[in-house]
């Protein structure tokens, strides 16, 4: 990255789908930068415009409607010198330093401010402005455009179907038509289907579709959405306003509030609302001094003072600038980790992506983040352990320990997603500066509820397999922080609900959203055919064992009639032994006779020779 810095890629495209990429210009670099629903406009120092996206309706004004995968410049504008562009969902808004404001893209609403409905491939003027009105500012929502002037008029046109151009009652205007409040407007801000507007002494107004509290009304003052309304829930100074998809992010003098849809976690106010109809302050982005806010759809982003970027909210497709590494939703402001080496100049969130315009840090400039030590905030590596995952795997692979676990949770609706990765050796330590030596680290503001007894269990096996390894730290505080580590990635996945609710933490009677109950009876028939089939499984187990049994006791019996045939051979052969026996003794007892009867001769044959010789 060259010292001037580089614009960097997050999200969705048709080029390169979920992966992250960065751009640099010789000589220049950007100062404005403005995102579409899938087209991106930079305006560089030498006032040059690039253009590049999607380009179906030519809002890219490059005279075609060919997709263009690289920044371009459009050289039609060249000698005006581009001051401000602003990108809608399919059109473009140009004003240069000659004082003209160009437009190009979609125009079935009049968004463009020609005075018709036909789609523009190149830049048109505007005739309507003239140098008299000097623009200040320009903005653009889906089918909406609005420009501020240098004396606090303001001006709109284009759709005002749910009253999002602020003209009561208007269905839509192709040319620009000046909204009165009655107090001069510094600043406007087009959201997809409402605006909000600052004036000069720094109050707030909202107008458009009153739905899921975005417009931060009181509910006796939804009835007049068409037309601009103060929002009585800021008592602040307003500095800027962004409107994204269904909710809306406020920089006043004393920090962040949010208010709307928050399903995906684009309020930053935690796991727990889902909605807020009312403006909320963030509290994880109290301690940090915020200059810069942007909204997308369904995400956020905003810039410290001190160069830092926490983004949250939708993060699939990478959009939220942790590259290939998570996709999963922030529901706290999450500091992004990739740039700390960084100082994050710019930032403009789409639809579906994000660019990022940074410059590397100066050698011997640091931030110090020890203020972003809160109980729940902890440093993260990107990389998830295979011990860890492996261990996870084996502790919930049954369906009944699962439900058990579950039934134990007290917050068990919020448990829908796996949890983020956790922490490797080693933590950043609370003081520790950052330069662009320091290796890259996450921290995540969440704010979790205290882990339940359920998960104890799981904690204590990860404590204990990481004291096993060599070199890691096993005090008391490093297993407190691997805790509060494993806590942070609990999200909550919510894509499919249809609409969104408050949520109250200490009300744990929360109802879902039909395609949400469907889910859950999905996971849970899932887990009764696991459960059968481990029944089987046991049942299996059980007839191999009665069946192995019975072999045994064949065995048995089998053993016992050769033992049996054993000893009757063996008796066998003793009689036949004594037979013999007796035969011997027999024969014997004739020899002893024999022997006796020749003894007795020899004494009558010496009795007769006596006789004889006498």
């Amino acid at each position: 990255v060259s010292e001037s810095g580089a614009v960097f890629t997050f999200g969705k495209s048709k080029f390169a789908e979920d992966i992250p990429s960065k751009f640099w210009f010789k000589n220049d670099k950007p100062v404005l930068i403005s995102c579409g629903d899938e087209h991106t406009a930079i305006i560089t120092g030498k006032g040059k415009l690039y253009m590049f996206g999607s380009n179906d309706w030519g809002q890219l004004g490059l005279g075609s409607k060919n997709t263009v995968s690289k920044p371009t410049c459009v050289k039609a504008l060249k000698p005006e010198k581009p001051k401000l562009a602003v990108c809608g969902r399919n059109h473009t808004l140009v004003y240069t330093e000659k004082g003209n404001v160009y437009a190009a893209g979609g125009n079935s609403e009049g968004q463009l401010g020609l005075g018709d409905t036909e789609e523009r491939t190149t830049f048109h003027l505007i005739s309507f402005f003239t140098n008299q009105h000097k623009i200040k500012q320009l903005s653009a929502g889906s089918y909406t455009s609005a420009a501020v002037t240098e004396n606090g008029q303001l001006f709109v046109w284009g759709d005002n179907s749910e009253g999002q151009i602020g003209l009561a009652s208007e269905a839509s205007v192709s040319v620009p038509c000046e909204v009165d409040i009655g107090k001069p407007i510094s600043f406007v801000s087009c959201g997809y289907y409402h605006s909000a507007l600052i004036t000069g002494d720094g109050e707030l107004y909202t107008f458009g579709e009153p739905v899921n509290g975005k417009l931060g009304l009181f509910p006796e003052q939804l009835k007049n959405n068409r037309v601009p309304q103060p929002v009585l829930g800021i008592m602040e100074k307003v500095y800027k306003v962004a409107c994204g998809g269904e909710h809306t992010v406020v920089l006043t003098e004393k920090g962040v509030y949010t208010f709307g849809l928050g399903q995906y976690g684009q309020l930053g106010h935690g796991t727990f609302v889902f909605e807020s109809s009312v403006p909320k302050p963030v509290k994880h982005l109290k301690k940090h001094k915020i200059c810069n806010i942007a909204c997308g759809e369904n995400h956020t982003a905003v810039i410290a003072e001190n160069g830092l970027m926490f983004t949250f909210g939708d993060g699939r497709h990478g959009k939220l600038g942790f590259g290939e590494e998570s996709f999963s939703n922030l529901f706290d402001p999450t500091l992004c980790h990739n740039f700390l080496k960084f100082t994050v100049l710019l930032v403009a969130c789409g639809g579906c992506h994000m660019l990022v315009f940074a410059a590397p840090r100066p050698k011997g400039s640091e931030v110090i983040l020890e203020d972003l030590y809160e109980p729940r905030l902890t440093a993260t590596s990107p990389k998830m352990s295979g011990d860890f995952l492996l261990a996870n795997t084996l502790q919930l692979s049954a369906a009944r320990i699962r439900r058990r676990e579950r039934e134990r949770s007290p917050e068990q609706f919020v448990r829908m997603a796996q949890t983020l990765p956790p922490m490797r050796e080693g933590f950043l330590k609370s003081s520790l500066p950052v330069t662009s030596n320091t290796s890259p680290f996450c921290f995540s503001a969440r704010s979790r509820p205290k882990a339940e007894s359920g998960r104890d269990g799981d904690h204590e096996k990860e404590n204990n397999h990481q004291k096993d390894k060599p070199g890691e730290v096993s005090s008391e505080q490093d297993s407190d922080n691997e805790n509060i580590d494993r806590n942070l990635g609990d999200t909550t996945d919510i894509l499919n609900m249809t609409h969104a609710m408050k949520l109250n933490p200490g009300d744990w009677s929360l109802k879902l959203s039909p395609l949400q109950k469907q889910k859950e009876e999905e996971e849970e028939e899932e887990e009764e055919e696991e459960e059968e089939e481990e029944e089987e499984e046991e049942e299996e187990e059980e007839e191999e064992k009665g069946e192995e049994g019975e072999e045994e006791e064949e065995k048995g019996e089998e053993g016992e009639e050769e033992r049996e045939k054993e000893k009757e051979e063996e008796g066998e052969e003793e009689e036949e032994e004594g037979e013999e026996g007796e035969e011997e003794e027999g024969d014997e007892e004739e020899r002893d006779v024999g022997e006796e009867e020749e003894e007795d001769e020899g004494e009558e044959d010496e009795g007769e020779e006596e006789e004889e010789e006498e």
